[in-house]
This record gives C-alpha cells, sequence and structure tokens, in this order.
C-alpha cells in the first residue's frame, strides 16, 4: 500500500469515527429497539415446489435461507460451513436425513436441526430425537409453526433464553437491548451493536467477517461489506480499550472477543 493509500484509508476511518460518534450521541435511545440480525438457515428438501414455498415465506421472515436437494452435498457443506439452524427432510436423495444427522452427531456437530418429514409415528419421532434432532415438524404443516420453531431452537442453541450475554466486564442486555462495560453504559450504533452482539454471543471462538456480513440487517441507505467490517471492528477495539476485554485477529481465520486477564493478556 503505498503512503497516499495509507493516509487516505486512515482519513476514511476517521472520517466514520466522527460521523458514527455523533450518530451514537443523537440516536442512543433508538439503540433500545430490538436488533434484527439475518438468521442464516440450510434448507434440505428435495420436493422443488415445497423447497421453493419454504424459501419465499422463510425469506420474507428475515431469515437468510440456503437450498440443497441432496443429502451427500447438505453434509459437505455442514463440516464447512456454519448455519445458525438446519431444516432438514428426512427422505432426501444420496444420502438420506437419517444418515446425515447421525454423522454429523458423531463428528460432534451440534448444528440445530429441525427435521421435516411425513413421517408422524410416535417410534419415528422418539428415534428421530434420540439420534440427536433438535426438533421435529411432521408434514403438512403452518409456517407460523415452523418459524416459532426455529426462533426458539436458534435462542435455545445461543442461548438467548438467559436474560444476559456477557464476556469479562461487557454485557448485553436481551431485555433492555443495551450492552455496558465495567457496569457503565457502552454507547454504540446500531451497526456497531449488531456486530459486537454478535462476537459476544460467541466470544472465545473465531468469527470470519462473511459469519458476520450474513447476519447484518440489509439498510436501503446504507452498503455494508467487508471493508465496512473492518472499519466497524476499528470502532469498536476503540471503545473497549483500557477495558478487560479485547477483539482479536487471529489471522486467515476471523476474529475473536475474548477477556484478559490482570496482567492484559488473553
Amino acid at each position: 500500500m503505498t503512503a497516499f493509500s495509507e493516509k487516505a484509508a486512515i482519513t476514511l476511518i476517521v472520517f466514520h469515527e466522527t460521523l458514527d460518534t455523533l450518530h451514537a450521541t443523537l440516536l442512543l435511545p433508538a439503540w433500545n429497539a430490538p436488533l434484527k440480525t439475518k438468521m442464516r438457515i440450510l434448507l434440505v428438501e428435495d420436493e422443488p415446489d415445497l423447497a421453493l414455498w419454504l424459501t419465499r415465506s422463510l425469506e420474507k421472515k428475515g431469515f437468510a435461507i440456503e437450498w440443497s436437494n441432496d443429502g451427500l452435498l447438505a453434509y459437505r457443506r455442514l463440516q464447512v460451513e456454519e448455519f445458525d439452524a438446519v431444516i432438514l427432510d428426512l427422505g432426501i436423495p444420496t444420502m438420506d436425513g437419517q444418515t446425515v444427522l447421525n454423522r454429523l452427531r458423531a463428528e460432534d456437530n451440534r448444528s440445530p436441526i429441525l427435521i421435516l418429514t411425513a413421517r408422524d409415528s410416535l417410534a419415528d419421532r422418539v428415534d428421530t430425537l434420540e439420534s440427536g434432532a433438535d426438533d421435529f415438524l411432521p408434514k403438512p404443516f403452518q409456517i407460523e409453526e415452523l418459524v416459532a420453531r426455529l426462533n426458539a431452537l436458534i435462542r435455545r442453541s445461543r442461548g438467548k433464553d438467559k436474560p444476559r450475554l456477557a464476556c469479562g466486564s461487557l454485557h448485553y442486555d436481551l431485555s433492555a437491548k443495551r450492552f455496558t462495560l465495567d457496569n457503565a453504559a457502552l454507547p454504540v450504533t446500531p451497526r456497531e451493536g449488531e456486530v459486537l452482539r454478535i462476537l459476544v454471543q460467541r466470544s472465545g471462538e473465531p468469527v470470519n467477517k462473511a459469519f458476520i456480513l450474513d447476519r447484518l440487517t440489509e439498510r436501503d441507505d446504507e452498503a455494508i461489506n467487508v471493508e465496512a467490517i473492518e472499519v466497524i471492528i476499528h470502532r469498536l477495539r476503540k471503545k473497549l480499550q483500557g477495558s478487560d476485554v479485547q477483539i482479536s485477529t487471529l489471522r486467515g481465520i476471523g476474529y475473536c472477543l475474548e477477556p484478559l486477564n490482570a496482567h492484559g493478556d488473553p
């Protein structure tokens, strides 16, 4: 990078910091409003009409849906990608849903999995749940029930049934939708809040930029990309500076929110 481009980049970051500090000050009460982070769902269903209807219906409810009609391909994706939840049909080709479920759980893959199937006997439900499924919904079903079950599944998997999330002295109150740092309110913009909430939900774990980007709310008046994530992380680091938590960069992997010990080390 040339000296000119480095200077331009620093100037851009400072400009954004100034604007967002003003934005956070003026719009701080708006942080009480619930944050709507996109939930990324893998839909594994081989019936095209049903898959299309589910994709459209769930996207209208705010989910980001990725569809696979093949059990083996879905299994391979789940080995290398992370989703907030999986909707899995048992009667899929190449590798049936029960085998996909068994293999994932044998590998200690804890992705939340909701089973969709026409098999509705008590024995089928018991076998599926005991194999490691998190929930079971027989066909036919209403989309409202599926949405409610998905939301409950994701809440449980993320620990959202607890009223607070924390990393060191950084706390996020799920009811008030506010962050505190060392018992004092931490002023953040809505966009900073979305990113920080993703990090605190997975504190101690590496989170890459694409994972963060997939879960940010789309806004008509604001373009969001990987470079914008870097700027937001830069601003959050400044706001956490001097505290007992930090956002570390794991090169080639992503970011990690982690507490510091008494000596200031992770």
